[in-house]
């Protein structure tokens, strides 16, 4: 079968980006499948380093096809403005190498404002949003009454739809606003710039479920770019501190359209230790000088917002959790070399909660927050790794914090990554680089 999918196993950040742009080359095609431009991916190449929020990562390697599925929501000015970027860095992205299903939500105005507004009405811990107008519009997505498809842009009735939507969101959003700071949206100029966007779209719409089932069936080879982090799930995270889509290996079929039959292997990636973005809880944080460590090594701040992560312990429960759940074959670690410098790690390998010990997650947060990580110290290292070409040059203290982690997931580690670079990454699998 020739589907893979990349998916990360905790919330989010945790490379998943390289693997992507690792295993592309001799693939059809790479797909983004769920999430919006909350989801930031950093793909370094030679000198230069990529960010992208909306495009997957494939668009980097010349002669594949990058497909935006479906389940994405999206925001077009955004999508536009990393079209433009990389054509100013010598990458041209045409009709053949870049595909958005005309099934896309789009994120409106409205969108934006319904955001700002409801992140901070939860009564209590804000849950994070990066207000971006993901969750407004998925919401409305699941309404429908208030909904716009990218196909929606090209039909007749458009202004129409839009003169409706915004008279009704303008009255929600009056309700909503209570400084008295709110200034009515004007469904002219949102039909004008949308009009305009739709324009410049229109070379990369297309019915991607068509292309890729079509693909498939002939076994061409497809890589499934998850965003976000299985922690993140809308129905399997930390609810309500979660994204707004199917974050985890349970959003492949219905974000891209392709049955789970065609899907050979799923690789689960973590980095080394544990970061999150935003509020819930985060049983092994870090709130001292080893947090601060693990922060400033690993450059800790988040790609679309530039907010400080929250950084702390590898937290094995979790990971097996969502390994578990997307149904992973193998695990790529990522930035190995931050924890160079240490002279123990930490693995959070069981949870106490009312005196009694568990390894199973916790499905509610309330319980989340009440749990006492059990930790198992390993010895560190002190060599620098960043410079490491295999796997038997790691340290044996890196051998056996590899091994302990594979050991607790129940899933064998695939890749080590040692750097940012495309070059600084130990393949131990080296099947998933042949097609």
């Amino acid at each position: 079968m020739p589907g893979t999918c990349v998916i990360g196993l905790q919330w989010g950040d945790e490379a998943k980006g390289k693997i992507v742009d690792l295993l592309t080359a001799g693939r059809r095609y790479v797909v983004r499948y769920q999430g919006g431009a909350n989801a930031g991916h950093t793909v370094k190449v030679g000198n230069e380093v990529y960010k992208l929020s909306l495009l997957p990562s494939g668009v980097l390697t010349p002669g594949v096809t990058c497909l935006i599925t479906g389940g994405v929501v999206l925001n077009p000015a955004k999508a536009l403005e990393e079209v433009d970027e990389l054509a100013g860095r010598g990458i041209q992205l045409d009709g053949d190498s870049l595909k958005i299903s005309d099934r896309v939500h789009v994120i409106l105005p409205w969108h934006f404002a319904e955001d700002k507004v409801l992140d901070s009405s939860t009564g209590g811990e804000n849950i994070g949003t990066t207000q971006r107008g993901i969750g407004p519009c998925y919401r409305d997505k699941v309404a429908r009454s208030h909904a716009i498809r990218l196909g929606d842009m090209y039909r007749p009735d458009f202004a129409e739809r839009i003169k409706h939507i915004t008279e009704a969101k303008n009255r929600v959003l009056a309700a909503m606003v209570t400084d008295g700071d709110f200034e009515p949206l004007d469904a002219d100029a949102i039909y004008k710039q949308y009009s305009d966007y739709a324009e410049r779209l229109k070379p990369y719409v297309d019915d991607t479920t068509e292309i890729l089932l079509s693909s498939l069936e002939k076994g061409e080879h497809v890589i499934f770019e998850g965003a976000q982090g299985s922690l993140l799930d809308v129905d399997h995270g930390t609810y309500p501190y979660v994204t707004s889509s199917n974050s985890s290996g349970v959003g492949i079929s219905n974000g891209s359209g392709v049955p789970g039959k065609y899907l050979d292997r799923v690789l689960g990636v973590v980095k080394a230790y544990s970061t999150r973005v935003g509020g819930g809880p985060f049983p092994t944080e870090l709130d001292n000088e080893t947090g601060q460590y693990l922060r400033d090594r690993g450059n800790e701040y988040g790609t679309v917002t530039r907010r400080p992560r929250r950084c702390g312990w590898l937290d094995a429960v979790a990971i097996r959790y969502t390994a578990r759940l997307g149904g992973v074959d193998g695990l790529c670690v990522m930035l190995m070399d931050v924890l160079s410098g240490l002279d123990e790690i930490k693995i959070c390998t069981a949870y106490e909660i009312d005196g009694k010990r568990t390894t199973v997650y916790p499905s509610h947060v309330d319980d989340l927050r009440r749990v006492t990580p059990v930790y198992e110290s390993v010895p560190g290292w002190k060599e620098e790794i960043d410079q490491v070409k295999s796997y038997d040059e790691l340290p044996a203290a890196a051998h056996a914090y590899l091994d302990r982690i594979a050991e607790l997931i129940g899933c064998p580690v695939d890749v080590v990554s040692v750097g940012p670079g495309r070059e600084q990454t130990i393949v131990i699998n080296e099947s998933l680089t042949r097609c």
